[in-house]
């Protein structure tokens, strides 16, 4: 009672001070972020408008306008309170882990142009009193679980630009209504369970630019008008769709324009009305006066007679077409929307039904290594299931490519933290087209080895995704917390963390086993050399386990953007030196660089010079080591690792072990100091 009583005051009150908006933002808080992890900036005692509450804008009057908390990590509810901030101009809560439904009271929001709720985990039904939102012009509902009908009131927003409702669990006819926004140019209803014809005036929408229907459950003809938005408009895997002159779409006849197991609407006159949806008005052709006519009598057995035939068909009819839909939404409602990939049996449906693929993978300029359904690059089903990812899982993933996930670039790449659906933490690498192989058996070649790689000592590769229209592939691998190990050298008392003599001992170890499981320890498979290792490719995972990264990735990319790599590493010090001469790589090119990792170890130090060494009568191996150690570690195992460090480090490489006799001089030291 005091709650409601104070909400009176807040919208009643025309002294609506900062101070009320103060409340009100610490009830969102609460509400948003019930745990208080990721809004600790938002204070009792400090002024919104301050700077200090992280996402919140104000305007020049001094009001809340924005609150920007997109990719915050926030797992509470959205509050009713938020109707209470006036001035708000945009609501970001996109890429959270928000659930229950969305509160009607956020149509009170008069200002609101941008509303992004979009992959959350909310359900329940879109409001109808958004309808209300008179300067709203972004609508993202996408990737949720919201249920229930599309209400009409949306055509309503005649400011609205974009609508998205993808990937949800709706389940109506598609409102003719929306045919009434005069400025909306992207409408995507994709993924949900939509049933019903298009209608025509969506269809006539003037500025439409892009409509997506693809995976629902919608049927007849399809209005001749949507011809004009060419490859934007996508409407695969509704199989009871008709039309003439759109690409799969078989031409209507004139018994197929409908589903037949569906009642249709009657004309006035007594005949049947096609591709009127069932939003439409149908508007009378009398009125009420000279409907009473003289002959009314005679039309009463007419009229009832038509009833009855009417009511037998509409049960007859509903009963079959709701069989036919549950059978139809066996593909879109088997959907995990957790998730961004198939599962076995989901892809195994989509091929029986003979339509487009669900995951999009395509790639400009008729490079199309992945084309789902041409057997000519031998790709099996289950590898595509396995590993395929789509774009709007990736995007979903890093925040659409937020700066503030962006771990690193290079010149052919960039690399991002992200956040898959079930909670598992990744790195998404995302290579330019032209930096990949252009060949596509060479392309596919390289994406096969790269999947088949599976070692406790390796990064493992989740699974790619190609996009056309970003021009780019992308590879996801598992993220490992504790960074690289160049993170672990040059460290200043006080300025990092120093590694224990065992843990590198340990790492040593791994990264050794990780390059034998390379070199031939994968059955009957060719050895694969990693060509480009060093101690920013050797990533700690939690347990100090080490894990070399994007092993094989050179079977993919591109000549010239190989050799840059290699030209990074040689400035580095992990070129083997016959490469300047003999331009190849072989096992030992490995074990050179192998050797290197072993001497930063040892010393330390990122920058070592094994050749410099090597010109010596001998190295001193104490005077060698890392003196962050503090004297403990094996002298005896030191001595032997540094002898296998300038083996491995040889000018000549026939004068360098293998892998293999590597391996048996490590099992002799022990972890211990």
């Amino acid at each position: 009672m005091h709650r409601l009583l104070f909400y009176l005051f807040l919208f009643l009150s025309p002294t609506f001070s900062w101070a009320a908006e103060l409340e009100l933002l610490m009830q969102i808080k609460a509400s948003l972020d019930p745990q208080n992890r990721f809004l600790t900036s938002w204070q009792h005692n400090a002024d919104p408008c301050g700077g200090s509450f992280e996402g919140v804008a104000c305007n020049e009057e001094g009001r809340v306008a924005n609150i920007s908390l997109q990719g915050k990590g926030l797992s509470g509810r959205i509050p009713a309170a938020l109707g209470g901030l006036k001035s708000l101009t945009g609501l970001y809560l996109h890429f959270n882990a928000l659930t229950g439904d969305i509160p009607k009271e956020i149509a009170q929001l008069s200002q609101l142009s941008d509303l992004y709720l979009n992959v959350n985990n909310l359900s329940g039904q879109i409001p109808h009193q958004i309808g209300n939102m008179s300067n709203l012009q972004v609508l993202q509902l996408c990737y949720n679980k919201l249920t229930g009908s599309i209400p009409t009131q949306l055509g309503s927003l005649k400011k609205l630009n974009v609508l998205a409702l993808q990937y949800n669990q709706l389940t109506s006819a598609i409102p003719a209504s929306l045919g009434d926004l005069g400025l909306l140019t992207r409408l995507d209803l994709s993924f949900n369970g939509l049933f019903g014809s298009i209608p025509v005036k969506l269809a006539d929408a003037p500025m439409l630019q892009a409509l997506d229907i693809r995976n629902n459950s919608l049927s007849g003809n399809v209005p001749p008008a949507l011809k004009r938005l060419s490859s934007g408009f996508q409407y695969t895997n509704n199989p009871e769709l008709c039309g003439d002159g759109f690409a799969n779409l078989q031409t209507c006849t004139a018994s197929g324009q409908l589903n037949a197991n569906r009642p249709e609407p009657f004309k006035p006159n007594g005949t049947l009305q096609k591709d009127i949806p069932e939003s439409a008005n149908i508007p009378s052709n009398c009125s009420q006066t000279h409907c009473l006519s003289s002959s009314k009598n005679s039309q009463y057995g007419v009229v009832f007679g038509i009833i009855g035939v009417f009511i037998v068909l509409t049960g007859t009819g509903l009963f079959t077409f709701s069989w036919y839909r549950r059978q139809k939404q066996k593909i879109g409602s088997a959907l995990d929307i957790s998730d961004g990939r198939l599962s076995t049996e989901q892809v195994k449906e989509v091929y029986r039904k003979n339509v487009s693929p669900l995951i999009s993978l395509e790639y400009s300029n008729g490079w199309d290594p992945l084309a789902v359904g041409q057997n000519k690059n031998g790709l099996s089903q289950e590898f595509l299931e396995s590993f395929m990812f789509n774009l709007e899982e990736v995007e979903r993933a890093t925040q659409c490519f937020s700066e503030v996930n962006l771990l690193g670039k290079s010149n052919f790449s960039a690399t991002y933290k992200g956040t898959l659906r079930d909670g598992s933490v990744v790195v998404v690498k995302c290579i330019t087209k032209t930096s990949c192989k252009s060949d596509e058996a060479d392309f596919l070649k390289g994406l096969k080895i790269l999947t088949s790689l599976k070692h406790e000592n390796l990064v493992r590769l989740r699974g790619f995704c190609c996009s056309k229209g970003r021009g780019e592939c992308f590879l996801i691998y598992d993220f490992v917390p504790n960074g690289n190990l160049l993170l672990y050298l040059d460290i200043k008392e006080g300025t990092g963390k120093v590694l224990e003599w065992s843990t590198r001992i340990s790492i040593i170890n791994g990264i050794a086993k990780g390059i034998g499981y390379l070199h031939g320890n994968r059955g009957n498979k060719p050895a694969l050399f990693h060509q480009n290792i060093s101690a920013e490719k050797v990533f700690i995972d939690r347990r100090y386990n080490p894990l070399l990264s994007y092993s094989g990735l050179h079977k993919i990319l591109a000549d010239d953007i190989i050799f840059s790599m290699l030209k990074a590493s040689a400035a580095m010090g992990y070129l083997a030196p016959e490469y300047t001469t003999t331009g190849r790589f072989t096992e030992k090119s490995d074990v050179y660089a192998f050797g290197v990792i072993i001497l930063q170890l040892l010393s330390g130090k990122h920058n070592v010079t094994p050749l410099t060494c090597h010109a010596g009568e001998s190295c001193n191996v104490e005077d060698f080591i890392d003196a962050n150690l503090e004297g403990k570690y094996s002298e005896l195992d030191a001595a032997t690792l540094g002898r296998l460090a300038l083996l491995c480090t040889h000018e000549s490489p026939n004068h360098r072990p293998n892998i293999e006799t590597v391996l048996q001089e490590l099992s002799g030291i022990t972890i211990a100091p």
